[in-house]
């Protein structure tokens, strides 16, 4: 039981009468700070009210959820109620669950049914709050056992909590049937369950919840387009965001930060384009998180500059913008200026946190500023108190690889404080590949493929080290065993956006309606590199181990096909932005690095890792990617 002393002490004077009683708890209603409350407590326990349920409940009450609240209090007052009712128990509940101590709640919620206390509509929420954020599954079959038991099935909020509880329990299921069962599904219910499919990849399942829906709002529009966008489907986004047009629903800001994702994921920038200038023109509050929105969106879509105007041109800078802009340069491989902006923000006294030093450390790592990345590797401890987590030993593992300093690389690893993870490896294994170290690459690729066997990139990459070491038979084994797990690779796809239309291709792909043309304009390109020195890098691709399939020719990748309708569509002088879901290979970036002198454009492509801007012949990664 939690202590006792440090409350009023009840006198023996005599009771009240009535009209006190009613005046005290009437004051209580004014009551604003916990010297006031206490004075009040007093007063309730000299009018002999300190067993009273409805006197102590709005003590309890206040101190327990109110912006003054002492929680520590409210027990202590909890702890001297000789009969709590339904109400003093649902309000402490709250209470353990507004200071997420939510293993207190399920406890308390047990002690009310063994003092043989009822709950009532309002217990529930609660305790099935809590149960999903304690991930207490066998609780929450009880208590929801309980709603039916104590009659509250019809209780929309009771069954809305149920919904989400198993959701977060990945029992999609279940939580359908509690949604099936309803007398009454409200926006909440419907909601609930287009974001729980989605929330677990189950796109069409959401499509179909949404599709039936007797009447949506902004919140429901939102909800299945951020569907879409976080799995990846933003082809699909884009049809609903227009399908949500034609039925004249206005676009507020959450829809807007949701389709500037689905921009950035395409980098379709003159559709993000339009949606900031509606912002603008629509007056939208531009709060951080719309702010951050519209940053990555311009920034995705290679638009450095405008990113950085925007930033620039805001009244208020959250840190989630700081570090938005911060890891837009890093993608961008411009480490310096990473790096200044960091002295900017805290010329500003803005406080760095973890995120923002993993973009400082990528940055350098992009850029190859290793003493530089040693430095803010100490200084973020040693300044900030900020304690290195697994992103920033990835990063100075990724900047140490890239450098050549494997030893130095392993030797941090060695050091950490956890585990190393999938990132962490991954970035030693791609330092191997480049490097050519076998003997490292070798254990870290068969360590990698345990921890992800899953994951496509981890066979490729292991596969690659081999290939550079002309160890051919260890090629096929791994080519079989993705086989032997159904592992399949990822095919590499490159998007450009023309006139508002985004184009996506295959390596070898002939979906396009101008697809002779593309050819046509590729064979011309490969012909104009080729009189300036060009011999297509065929590593790897002999031997079927490259990201993009071997059996569609190298000369035929993505990005080359995208290049070659950006070319014929666009005039003279024009940037072209492509986007790739894959790393550049060194075939595609050395032609790329030809066309931009030859055509004389500047050509931005996005790949898995980076941005590389091509122009004059030579590439912003300095071939360092």
């Amino acid at each position: 039981m939690a202590c006792l002393v440090q409350l009023p002490q009840p006198t023996p004077s005599s009771l009240g009468p009535p009209k006190d009683h009613h005046a005290a708890l009437l004051g209580l209603v004014s009551c604003s700070t916990m010297a006031e409350l206490k004075q009040y407590h007093s007063k309730f326990i000299r009018l002999g009210l300190s067993s009273d349920n409805d006197a102590m409940g709005r003590v309890i009450k206040f101190c327990a959820i109110s912006k003054s609240s002492d929680f520590g209090y409210a027990l202590r007052v909890f702890d001297r109620m000789p009969h709590p009712d339904a109400f003093i128990y649902n309000i402490v509940i709250r209470g353990y669950l507004q200071c997420q101590l939510t293993r207190n709640c399920i406890l308390l919620y047990s002690q009310m049914l063994r003092e043989s206390v009822t709950p009532n509509r309002f217990t529930f929420p609660s305790v099935v709050r809590a149960c999903c954020v304690d991930y207490a599954i066998e609780e929450g079959k009880q208590v929801h056992a309980h709603v039916l038991k104590f009659g509250f099935g019809s209780d929309t909020c009771s069954l809305n909590n149920l919904i989400h509880m198993y959701v977060n329990f990945h029992c999609l299921e279940e939580a359908r049937q509690v949604f099936d069962r309803m007398h009454h599904q409200d926006i909440v219910s419907w909601t609930t369950m287009i974001s729980g499919y989605s929330q677990w990849g189950c796109v069409d399942e959401a499509l179909k919840v949404f599709d039936i829906m007797p009447e949506r709002n902004s919140v429901s529009w939102n909800t299945m387009i951020a569907a879409y966008v976080q799995n990846n489907y933003f082809q699909e986004a884009f049809a609903l965001f227009d399908r949500m047009q034609s039925e004249k629903l206005a676009l507020d800001k959450y829809v807007a930060a949701s389709m500037l994702s689905a921009c950035s994921g395409l980098g379709a920038l003159r559709h993000g384009e339009w949606i900031h200038g509606y912002i603008e023109k629509s007056g939208i509050e531009v709060d951080s998180k719309l702010a951050t929105a519209i940053i990555d969106m311009y920034c995705k879509c290679g638009y450095l500059e405008k990113a950085f105007d925007f930033f620039n041109g805001l009244a208020h800078k959250g840190i989630s913008t700081w570090n938005s802009m911060m890891g837009a340069l890093a993608l961008h491989g411009k480490g310096m200026a990473a790096i200044e902006l960091l002295k900017e923000m805290e010329r500003e006294a803005i406080a760095p946190d973890y995120i923002t030093f993993v973009n400082v450390l990528s940055a350098c790592a992009h850029s190859g500023l290793v003493e530089e990345g040693r430095h803010y590797f100490r200084y973020m401890t040693e300044v900030h108190r900020i304690e290195p987590r697994s992103e920033h030993f990835g990063c100075m593992v990724d900047l140490f690889g890239r450098a050549g300093l494997l030893e130095e690389a392993r030797k941090l690893i060695n050091e950490m404080p956890m585990s190393p993870d999938a990132s962490v490896l991954g970035a030693l294994l791609g330092a191997c590949r480049i490097h050519g170290n076998i003997e490292v690459g070798e254990k870290i690729g068969e360590k990698l493929i345990e921890l992800e066997p899953c994951n496509s990139g981890r066979y490729v990459l292991l596969a690659n080290v081999y290939a550079n070491a002309g160890r051919w038979q260890d090629v096929a084994n791994v080519r079989k065993l993705m086989n032997d797990r159904g592992v399949k690779k990822a095919p590499g796809i490159s998007m450009i956006e023309l006139e508002g239309v985004v184009y996506d291709f295959i390596a070898g792909g002939r979906v396009h309606p101008q697809a002779k043309e593309i050819y046509t304009k590729v064979d011309e390109m490969l012909e104009h590199v080729r009189y300036v020195g060009y011999v297509p890098d065929t590593d790897g691709v002999l031997h079927d181990i490259d990201e993009e399939e071997s059996e569609n020719p190298l000369h035929y990748h993505s990005e080359k096909l995208a290049i070659a309708l950006g070319l014929l569509k666009t005039k003279p002088g024009e940037t072209l932005r492509i986007t790739k879901n894959l790393r550049v290979c060194k075939d595609c970036h050395t032609v790329s690095k030809l066309i931009s002198k030859i055509y004389d454009r500047e050509i931005i492509v996005r790949d898995r890792n980076r941005f590389h801007h091509f122009k004059g012949g030579e590439c912003s990664c300095g071939d360092y990617w």
